[in-house]
């Protein structure tokens, strides 16, 4: 079975945005709970829509009257998003955009999305995390290759102690760094423009990027 690329739609802040709009375009598409209000501003229709539906108005809901629901009680031992992914990954998906999974609100539920797309990319999948103006990546022992523009910020954060860090084409770059657990040494660097590199040994992180913030030039 192909592996294919999905877009889960959660319930975090969304700005829509021409990066965005790319990156969803021609995926399937599964809403979680609350996310479904971000289906229209994007054009999308999802296949299915999951959760226990207490973060989706009553409007909302009779909006898409033909997208099948799959509800679960509030009182369940996962989060709507986690059921969303999950579902994805029995039909088939290789790859991930996880729309709505940072920012807003709830800070745990934000925190909780970049430890699981740290997770699932253990698995060989490849995840993207995006509100729309921020993106994040996670990044294991090897390589990954992120298209920024010119002057966009970005930082690593290390989710343990790193070795072997290499960043290349950026104003601050990197070889074979070792970054201690909690340090800020990575945050806000600045991209050239075009692929920035990354390369670890070992260790677990996540690359986190703001395209369109050009505060760095």
């Amino acid at each position: 079975m192909d592996r294919e690329r999905f877009t889960i739609l959660l319930g975090g802040d969304v700005t829509v945005t021409d990066r965005l709009k790319l990156a969803v375009a021609n995926s399937r598409v599964i809403a979680a709970d609350g996310g479904m209000r971000h289906a229209a501003p994007l054009d999308l229709t999802p296949e299915l829509w999951v959760g226990d539906f207490d973060s989706a108005s009553a409007e909302l809901i009779s909006s898409w009257p033909d997208v099948e629901r799959q509800p679960y009680p509030a009182a369940k031992a996962v989060t709507d998003g986690e059921i969303a992914v999950s579902e994805a990954l029995a039909r088939g998906a290789g790859s991930l955009v996880l729309v709505g999974a940072l920012g807003g609100a709830r800070s745990d539920h934000a925190l909780q999305h970049l430890l699981y797309a740290v997770a699932l990319a253990e698995r060989g999948l490849d995840v993207t995390l995006t509100s729309g103006e921020e993106e994040a990546r996670p990044l294991l022992a090897g390589s990954l290759d992120i298209d920024l523009p010119p002057a966009s910020l970005f930082s690593v954060a290390g989710l343990t102690a790193l070795t072997g860090l290499d960043i290349g084409n950026v104003r601050y770059p990197l070889k074979d760094f070792a970054l201690a657990f909690g340090s800020s040494r990575t945050i806000s660097n600045v991209a050239n423009g075009g692929l920035v590199h990354f390369s670890l040994k070992s260790g677990k992180a996540i690359v986190l990027a703001r395209p369109y913030d050009l505060t760095g030039a």
